[in-house]
C-alpha cells in the first residue's frame, strides 16, 4: 500500500474539480426529479442511470461464488471451493540465488537476486512467446517500496551506505519463470529467463525527452541513460509481449533543502523532508538541490522485455512524466496503440497516449518503437456527461514558449503543468484503468480524496453530503464511436464507494452488494467481470470511517447490474508494529512478515469467479 501524500504536493491550479462537474452533471439529469435524496440513493446504490447508450440489466448474476465476510484475521480468505497459495515472497530467490534469511541479514548483493518488497502490479506472459499456454510462463512483478524497519538488521539505525544499497535493491521489478505441476504453481529454479531490475539498473531513455538538456546530469552527461527504477506501482502489457512498469511516488526519495525549490520540483512534491527513505545521505543523486535534473529522470513508464533478460529496459518519455499508477494498453480500429494512465495524487489528471504508427502483428522488432512516437492527451470532463481529450503537444492549446514550454520535451517532463495549462479536470487520485473486453467502456478507480473542502480546496459535491471523499469511487466513459483514439467521450459514475452501516452513509442508501472503500486495482476478465482491489492506507486502516471494513480486499463487480461481491480478504497490516500485528505468510517462526504474490485457484479446475 502507498503512503499518504502531503497536501502541499497537490494540484493548486484553478481547473475544475471533478466534484464540481459531477454536481452540475447531476443537476441536469432526470434523476433529480426525485430531489437530493433520490439522487444520492441511486448513486450510492452502486448503479446510476447512464447518459450513455441504454443497456439491459442482466437477470442472473455473473458470479457463482459465495462472497466472503469482512475480516481482520492475519490470513488470506477466499470463498469455499477456492484455495490461495503463496507463490513468491519478498526475499525468495528469482532463480538459483541466495535464500531469504529471516533475521534480515541478506546483503544488498543478495537482495538483487531476490524478490523485492511490496508486490504490486504483475502480469503473466505465456511460454513460449506467442503461445496460449496457461501452464508455463514468465511472471513480471512490481516491487513498489520498502519497509526499512523490516528490511534491515536493526532497522534504520545506524543508517549506512550498505542499507541504502539494499533498499535500492529491494524495489523495481522481477521476472520469474513459473509452471503448473499437479495442480500447484511453483517458481522454476534455475531459470535463464529470470531477471531483476532495481534502483540501480541502467535503463535507456527513449522518445522526445531523451538526450535533452533537462535530462542530463554530471553522472550522465548524454541524458540517454538512467540508473534505476523505483516506486513501481501498477503496470500494463503490450500486444507485442512486453511489460510496462509505472513509476509512481518517486518524489519521496528526493530531498531539496535549498532556500528555493524550483516550481517544477515543487509541482511533483519534492520538498526538504522527503518521505523518510534517506537515500540522499549515501547516494548524492537524490539530493535534488545538488542534482536538479535527477528527478526529471523518474516518473516514467518503463518498458521491459520479459522474454529477453539481456535487452535493456526503456523509459518511454512520450507517455509523459507524472506519478504513474498504470498503463493500460488497447488497440484502436486502425491498430494504433492507445495507453490509458492515471496520475495517483489528489486533484490530478487522467491521460491517454495514441501512437503515431500502427501495431504490426508479425513485426515485434518494429513494435518495440511504437511507444516512442505519438500524441499525449489529458481528460476534461464536462457537466453534461460529455468529455474531451486535450492534446499535450508543443505549439498546441497554448503550450508554447510564452507559457513556459519551449519544446515537446518541456511538455513531457512537466506534464502536470501542461495539464494545468489546457484545463484538465482534477480527479480524486486516479489509479488503475481497465477496458471492458466487449463494449470497450473504460473504467478508472479514484481511490479517495480526504483533502476535499480542506484549506480552501474544492468542497464536497451537493449530491454527496460527506465532508471529504474518504471512500473513493469508480468513473467510466465510452469513447465516441467505440474508438479508443477518439478525442471525445461520454462519462458517468459506476459506483460511489462507502459503508452503509455508517449512519451518515445509511441515510443516503446502500451499496448494491458488499461494502468497500478506496478502490485501487481494476482488471477485467474475459467474461466481463470487473475485479477490484482496495488499498486503504495503513494510517487509516481499522480507524474512523474505515473501522467496519477490516483488512484490504478484492471484489468482483458486474458492470451490467452493479452488483459487487467480496471474493478475498488479505492479512493484517500495521507498518508501525509489523511483527506484533502480522506473521504472514510464514507464521510466528518466520521472523518477520513478508509481502508476497499468491495464486488463487478453483479446486475443481474451473474458471475463477464462476
Amino acid at each position: 500500500m502507498k503512503s499518504e501524500i502531503d497536501d502541499e504536493t497537490c494540484n493548486r491550479s484553478t481547473n475544475w474539480a471533478f466534484e464540481e462537474i459531477l454536481s452540475q452533471r447531476l443537476a441536469r439529469r432526470d434523476l433529480m426529479k426525485g430531489g437530493l435524496g433520490a439522487a444520492a440513493l441511486a448513486l450510492l446504490g452502486g448503479w446510476a442511470p447512464s447518459p450513455m447508450a441504454p443497456r439491459a440489466e442482466a437477470n442472473t448474476s455473473l458470479f457463482g461464488f459465495t462472497g466472503v465476510p469482512v475480516s481482520t484475521r492475519d490470513v488470506v480468505t477466499v470463498p469455499p471451493g477456492y484455495a490461495a497459495d503463496v507463490l513468491y515472497a519478498w526475499g525468495d530467490p528469482i532463480s538459483d540465488g541466495p535464500a531469504f534469511k529471516p533475521d534480515a541479514s541478506n546483503t544488498a548483493a543478495e537482495q538483487e537476486q531476490q524478490a523485492g518488497m511490496h508486490h504490486d502490479g504483475l502480469h503473466f506472459f505465456p511460454l513460449p512467446l506467442g503461445s496460449g499456454s496457461s501452464t508455463r510462463g514468465l511472471l513480471a512483478v512490481n516491487h513498489e517500496y520498502t519497509d526499512d524497519g523490516l528490511l534491515h538488521v536493526g532497522g534504520m539505525e545506524p543508517w549506512t551506505a550498505e542499507k541504502v544499497a539494499k533498499a535500492q535493491a529491494a524495489v523495481g521489478v522481477s521476472v520469474v519463470e513459473v509452471v503448473l505441476n499437479d495442480g500447484t504453481w511453483r517458481i522454476v529454479r534455475p531459470s535463464r529467463s529470470a531477471q531483476r531490475l532495481t534502483g540501480r539498473t541502467p535503463i535507456r531513455l527513449a522518445g522526445p525527452a531523451a538526450g535533452q538538456a533537462m535530462m542530463k546530469t554530471g553522472l550522465n552527461p548524454t541524458g540517454l541513460t538512467v540508473l534505476g527504477t523505483m516506486n513501481n506501482c501498477a503496470h500494463g502489457a503490450t500486444p507485442w509481449g512486453t511489460y510496462l512498469t509505472c513509476e509512481e511516488n518517486f518524489n519521496g526519495y528526493f530531498v531539496n533543502r535549498s532556500a528555493s525549490i524550483p516550481p517544477c520540483q515543487r509541482r511533483y512534491g519534492i520538498n526538504e523532508r522527503g518521505a523518510g527513505y534517506r537515500w540522499h545521505e549515501h547516494d548524492p543523486r537524490f539530493d535534488a538541490s545538488a542534482h536538479p535534473n535527477e528527478p526529471n529522470r523518474f516518473g516514467w513508464v518503463v518498458e521491459i522485455d520479459p522474454y529477453d533478460p539481456n535487452r535493456q529496459p526503456v523509459k518511454q518519455t512520450a507517455l509523459g512524466r507524472f506519478k504513474h499508477e498504470g498503463a493500460t494498453v488497447t488497440l484502436a480500429p486502425d491498430n494504433r496503440v492507445v495507453v490509458y494512465m492515471g496520475d495517483d495524487e489528489r486533484f490530478e489528471y487522467i491521460y491517454k497516449f495514441v501512437s503515431r504508427k500502427a501495431f504490426a502483428h508479425a513485426d515485434r522488432e518494429t513494435n518495440r518503437r511504437l511507444l516512442e512516437e505519438g500524441t499525449l492527451y489529458v481528460a476534461r470532463f464536462h457537466p453534461d456527461g460529455r468529455g474531451d481529450w486535450r492534446e499535450l503537444t508543443h505549439g498546441v492549446n497554448g503550450l508554447d514558449q510564452a507559457s513556459g514550454f519551449s519544446s515537446q520535451a518541456d511538455v513531457l517532463v512537466n506534464t502536470r503543468a501542461a495539464g494545468d495549462r489546457v484545463g484538465a479536470t482534477k480527479m480524486d487520485r486516479p489509479e488503475w484503468i481497465a477496458v471492458h473486453p466487449r463494449n470497450r467502456e473504460v473504467y478508472c478507480a479514484l481511490t479517495n480524496n480526504a483533502s476535499r473542502g480542506v484549506e480552501g480546496r474544492p468542497g464536497p459535491d451537493p449530491m454527496n453530503p460527506r465532508s471529504n471523499n474518504v471512500f473513493g469511487h469508480i468513473v467510466r466513459w465510452r469513447e465516441t464511436g467505440g474508438d479508443p483514439s477518439a478525442t471525445t467521450f461520454e462519462w458517468d459514475i459506476f459506483v460511489l464507494c462507502g459503508d452503509p452501516a455508517n449512519p451518515q452513509e445509511a441515510k443516503q442508501g446502500n451499496i448494491k452488494g458488499d461494502i468497500f472503500g478506496s478502490p485501487d486495482g481494476l482488471w477485467f476478465d474475459d467474461r466481463g467481470a470487473l475485479w477490484i482491489q482496495t488499498d486503504v492506507s495503513p494510517s487509516v486502516l481499522y480507524k474512523g470511517d474505515h473501522a467496519t471494513m477490516g483488512n484490504n480486499q478484492m471484489l468482483a463487480a458486474d458492470p451490467a447490474t452493479g452488483e459487487v461481491r467480496r471474493f478475498l480478504t488479505g492479512p493484517r497490516s500495521d507498518p508501525a508494529k509489523p511483527t506484533a500485528v502480522s506473521a504472514w505468510p510464514d507464521g510466528p517462526a518466520g521472523g518477520r512478515p513478508r509481502s508476497a504474490t499468491i495464486v488463487i485457484r478453483k479446486r475443481d479446475g474451473g474458471v475463477i469467479g464462476t
